[in-house]
């Protein structure tokens, strides 16, 4: 699976929120500035060439929908992560959030709890 660019990624948040949308109800779920008409349709043309996306066909325009899902998305992307900043190492990921006070006591006693859980 490739890495979404950040435009390209935006437009995929939309899909999974969405569902199934035409491009032009894309549009308004996109941050500011809003991009054209033809520079979405474009990306989406690109996202469905990469596999993320698919079509039916309603009359003469294209309803589109996720192929991937935000799920399998989240978990490719926290690989790669992992893999090239941490050493494939989620404990140094972790320390990394303590360390930099992005993530509370509170919080690591809930993920250890949601292992253990996990685990049973």
């Amino acid at each position: 699976m490739q890495k979404l660019a950040k435009r390209e990624e935006q437009i995929m948040q939309a899909f999974w929120s969405l569902g199934k949308a035409y491009i032009k109800e894309i549009i308004p779920e996109l941050p500011d500035p809003k991009p054209h008409y033809n520079s979405v349709a474009t990306m989406v043309k690109i996202l469905e060439e990469k596999g993320f996306l698919d079509h039916e066909t309603v009359g003469n325009i294209y309803n589109y929908y996720p192929k991937i899902t935000r799920e399998e998305y989240q978990k490719h992307a926290m690989k790669d992560i992992v893999s090239q900043y941490f050493n494939n190492s989620y404990p140094s990921m972790l320390a990394f959030f303590a360390k930099e006070e992005k993530i509370s006591e509170t919080e690591l006693d809930e993920i250890l709890t949601l292992i253990k859980s996990n685990k049973k």
